[in-house]
């Protein structure tokens, strides 16, 4: 816990013999302004790949998730409140409530629909590349005196697919991976100049105001700040408890006064009604499939940092992702991990991630040059330049040769071309019915958002009585273990479509039998949708159907 930041790692001074600080220092910053130039070109890319014409019109639309945020934010910018439905019950049917209003912002601004979304992509970009800036910095501080391992870890999180898809695709990733990196810079600092610092947990803070769950990494960096600063630790449990405290107090006053809950409904939705070990079986799962698409080796590479060094700032890094990993395993992972690579949650610290294993990289690199002759020490640079780039290709091709075209941007990025087909049909439905009309939906985000209908939510995130379910458990033990899907276990038919009675059904979920009573009975599927006999608010006429009785 004494070493100094620059005993660990004094044989990097063999990266480029001869060279001054002040030269290697103005070298680091020249190759970070290409990587970061570099990025921001494959980030507009990247966020043209996920648009689309539709009837002549050029259509940004964010991951689907993330558009229900949007409509949120746009009821709420439009003065209807902070509710899905205009004029509906007040749900809390989102988990990032400073990204909403962050959205409602642009929704003030005299921004086409086609476009908003675009509008969040670009600054989720603009937080991605500032994140790259605390990479450089936190991987310098724990390699002062050679490049390789800043180099390194700002490639491999600049051009990491998954946490470029949640970031660029209007998640509060983006935004939440450049807290974590600033708090972890922040206590960084402190430890190295063995003061007291309340940045960490300032930013933090804040960052449980995007996402509660930013209460994990907050403790994990509380946890080694208060090992590492002994002297200094009711210090730390005083002001980052306290703090934490006035925060979650405060949102939980908040969301009681304006929902009347103590938790958003998306907590009952995903943690609720599922046996607790088949959660936890399934979040296991996903992080063995998650650590072997990564390669082991790797894995192994960024765990054994911990073992080279044995410093408490590597210690912090380690200690902050993993308490990720841990989280990740509890929630029993995320609803996408078939698509591979790191999910929401273990993305935010994938950056740490990078730094740990550039730091191995660069002790093993440093071992060879120091034992090479001047022929040798070239053969070494161009032999750990060679490992960088396998690993860079490596870690975005979990699913093989259909990640690498996505990460190459020949393919579309995920969900892209499931997105045009929303809006597709949302653009449908504003033509087939009045602005009264309800419509059931699986997908809440995108199809209510761009048809400005009233929706009804059959997966629960934005209702009480779903969210408050049972979960579906599937049958079979393989599927009981790895079936689990959080925020998509919950329906009931019965209630979102015999009950509730909407005008059109866009789609049915699993168990299509249970469903499939109601729409026999009481609709007609015209359109590629099911709309309900005798609804005045079905424009029968420009379906091409005499309204059925």
């Amino acid at each position: 816990g004494s070493v100094s930041p620059a005993e660990p790692v004094a044989a990097y001074d063999l990266d480029a013999p001869g060279k001054t600080r002040k030269a290697m220092n103005k070298t680091r910053r020249q190759v970070l302004g290409l990587v970061l130039a570099a990025f921001a070109v494959y980030g507009l890319a990247f966020i043209h790949r996920t648009s689309f014409e539709v009837e002549g019109e050029r259509f940004f639309s964010l991951f689907d998730d993330m558009m229900i945020s949007m409509r949120y934010a746009k009821n709420f910018a439009e003065g209807q409140g902070l509710v899905w439905n205009p004029g509906g019950e007040r749900v809390e049917g989102y988990t990032n409530p400073l990204w909403v209003l962050y959205m409602a912002v642009f929704h003030l601004l005299p921004i086409p629909a086609s476009k908003v979304s675009l509008s969040i992509q670009l600054s989720s970009l603009l937080f991605l590349l500032i994140n790259l800036v605390y990479v450089d910095r936190i991987a310098e501080h724990l390699s002062p005196g050679g490049g390789f391992v800043p180099r390194a870890s700002v490639l491999l999180t600049a051009f990491y697919l998954p946490l470029n898809n949640w970031g660029l695709q209007g998640t509060e990733v983006g935004l939440l991976t450049l807290l974590v990196s600033m708090s972890v810079w922040k206590a960084l600092e402190a430890m190295r100049r063995d003061v007291f610092s309340p940045w960490p947990y300032l930013l933090l803070g804040a960052a449980t105001l995007v996402r509660l769950d930013a209460v994990v990494p907050f403790l994990a960096i509380l946890l080694v700040l208060a090992v590492a600063q002994p002297g200094r630790r009711r210090q730390h449990l005083r002001f980052a408890l306290s703090t934490l405290a006035i925060l979650l107090v405060g949102q939980t006053l908040l969301r009681l006064a304006y929902y009347g809950e103590l938790l958003p409904n998306t907590y009952y939705l995903k943690l609720t009604g599922y046996p607790l070990a088949l959660r936890l079986g399934r979040g296991l799962f996903v992080l063995a499939d998650f650590l072997l698409d990564l390669n082991w080796v790797l894995a192994v590479g960024a765990g054994a940092a911990l073992w080279l060094r044995r410093d408490r700032y590597v210690s912090l890094l380690f200690c902050v992702f993993a308490a990720q990993v841990l989280y990740s395993v509890y929630v029993g992972g995320d609803a996408w991990e078939w698509w591979g690579g790191a999910n929401r949650y273990l993305s935010v610290a994938m950056p740490l991630f990078f730094i740990l294993l550039s730091v191995t990289f660069g002790e093993l690199r440093a071992l060879a040059l120091g034992g090479s002759g001047a022929a040798g020490k070239r053969w070494v640079r161009y032999g750990f330049a060679a490992l960088l780039i396998l690993s860079l290709v490596s870690v975005n091709t979990p699913r093989g040769f259909k990640s690498l075209r996505a990460w190459l941007l020949v393919d579309p990025p995920l969900h892209v071309l499931g997105n045009r087909q929303k809006v597709e049909l949302a653009l449908l439905l504003r033509r087939l019915t009045t602005e009264q009309a309800s419509v059931a939906v699986v997908w809440a985000g995108a199809i209510p958002y761009f048809s400005e209908r009233p929706s009804v939510d059959m997966l629960g995130k934005s209702d009480r009585r779903i969210a408050r379910g049972k979960a579906r458990v599937p049958e079979g033990s393989s599927e009981r273990l790895v079936g689990f899907l959080p925020g998509h276990m919950k329906f009931d038919y019965a209630y979102s479509i015999g009950e509730r009675k909407p005008d059109v059904v866009t789609r049915l979920w699993w168990e299509e039998e249970e469903g499939k009573v109601y729409l026999d009975r009481d609709y007609t599927q015209a359109a590629g949708v099911y709309l309900r006999n005798g609804s005045t608010r079905v424009l029968w006429e420009r379906v091409g159907h005499s309204t059925p009785r």
